[in-house]
């Protein structure tokens, strides 16, 4: 399960990056390739998390504060819907708003309890 766990950790980092690359994509060209990079990312992250949370869960690898993971819950949410609304109509405020709830989402994860 250790394995199982570190793997979906791996790949949440991964998420969580490419989110970021897709944002400072937008901001810096207007590759067309970065809404689908942003968009890709935040649902990887979001797969990733409910995953991380399952595996958590089953082997009982300690308390869980489940406010903190509905808050992050919540905050990936609305970065796949703005995700999406950016691949429908790009626009660099639509990636900002992705970028600062990623970096948002990065605070709650380290800073809350």
């Amino acid at each position: 399960m250790d394995i199982l766990y570190s793997a979906l950790v791996f790949l949440h980092i991964i998420g969580l990056a490419g989110i970021i690359a897709g944002f400072l994509m937008q901001l810096m060209t207007d590759d067309p390739r970065s809404t689908k990079v942003l968009l890709h990312s935040s649902l990887l992250q979001l797969v990733t998390g409910l995953l991380l949370v399952g595996v958590a869960e089953m082997a009982d690898l300690g308390d869980l504060d489940h406010i903190k993971i509905g808050v992050k819950l919540v905050v990936a949410l609305a970065v796949v819907v703005v995700g999406v609304l950016n691949l429908r109509r790009p626009a660099k405020n639509l990636a900002i708003i992705a970028g600062v709830l990623a970096i948002v989402n990065i605070g709650v994860a380290v800073f809350w309890g």
